[in-house]
């Protein structure tokens, strides 16, 4: 079962929930806001055991798919081990995989990134997510699926992330078009949500918010997301770089510039969760890029 695009519907998913390729998954993370800036990450497992769309597994963002010897929350684990981890949930090279999550998609859009970044493609987000899905009315369920382990082969395309050197390149005018995720209290540095306030200088902002339909959840169709990403010129380069907190709300950016037609674009994995952590690194405040 091949995907076409990034996206799939609940139409499309209520059609294919009994296809032996299909794989799908609720990723679902709660981001508890800590005083002292940055987020207390909570689990969304218990509801998913209580209830998810039939026949969704549950991978762990937090667990299973970080790299847990890093300082920073949520970064890229090594592809081998990323690829053991969604092999043991019955991912296979075969695999058709579809992701969701409750609330804004970022956490899906994520691991869609994850999955692509270590070459495998036949993956896609439910678009409206959970919710879409349990206001038309359609099934859940609180069992669990049952697939044998799969065999994913990692052929990691390095290209899709870049670190800190490369965001120090775009603070110093010599990197290319560069977007922050975040809303715009944030970027402008008016919510000190991380710490220390603002964004990376020359960097420009693309609200993940502003991505969705408010009355469906759904991403906006390319039409009504191109003049979002016109100001930055994104669309129009040959490559972008998100950012956001953590490296999750940017691949909603990501996701929509694909849709867009803008395929080549990699994601700061640390973010601002790694850049306020230097205080000689540079932050600007405003909503001027």
């Amino acid at each position: 079962m091949k995907l076409q695009g990034p996206l799939v519907s609940t139409e499309w998913l209520a059609t294919h929930l009994k296809d032996p390729a299909l794989r799908l998954f609720d990723c679902t993370v709660y981001l508890k806001h800590k005083p002292e800036g940055g987020y207390l990450p909570q689990s969304g497992r218990e509801e998913w055991q209580a209830e998810h769309i039939p026949g969704a597994g549950f991978l762990d963002v937090i667990e299973e798919l970080s790299d847990r010897s890093q300082s920073v929350a949520f970064m890229m684990p090594p592809a081998d081990a990323f690829a053991a981890a969604l092999a043991a949930h019955g991912v296979g090279d075969d695999s058709a995989v579809v992701l969701y999550n409750k609330g804004f998609p970022m956490w899906a859009t994520r691991v869609w990134w994850m999955l692509r970044s270590i070459g495998f493609d036949n993956v896609a987000v439910l678009n409206g997510g959970y919710e879409k899905w349990v206001k038309e009315g359609r099934p859940l369920s609180a069992e669990p699926p049952r697939h044998a382990p799969g065999r994913l082969t990692a052929s990691p395309r390095a290209d899709m992330w870049v670190d800190k050197q490369a965001m120090l390149e775009v603070v110093a005018g010599k990197g290319p078009v560069t977007l922050n995720a975040l809303a715009p209290a944030v970027f402008s540095g008016e919510k000190n949500q991380y710490g220390r306030p603002g964004h990376l200088p020359g960097t420009h902002n693309v609200y993940y918010g502003d991505l969705l339909d408010p009355a469906t959840g759904e991403f906006l169709p390319p039409d009504k997301l191109v003049p979002l990403f016109e100001r930055s010129g994104a669309l129009a380069t040959d490559r972008v770089i998100c950012y956001c907190g953590g490296g999750i709300s940017a691949t909603m950016d990501a996701l929509a510039m694909e849709l867009c037609g803008q395929k080549a674009v990699a994601i700061y994995d640390g973010s601002m969760s790694e850049w306020v952590r230097d205080p000689a690194l540079p932050l600007k405040l405003g909503a001027e890029p």
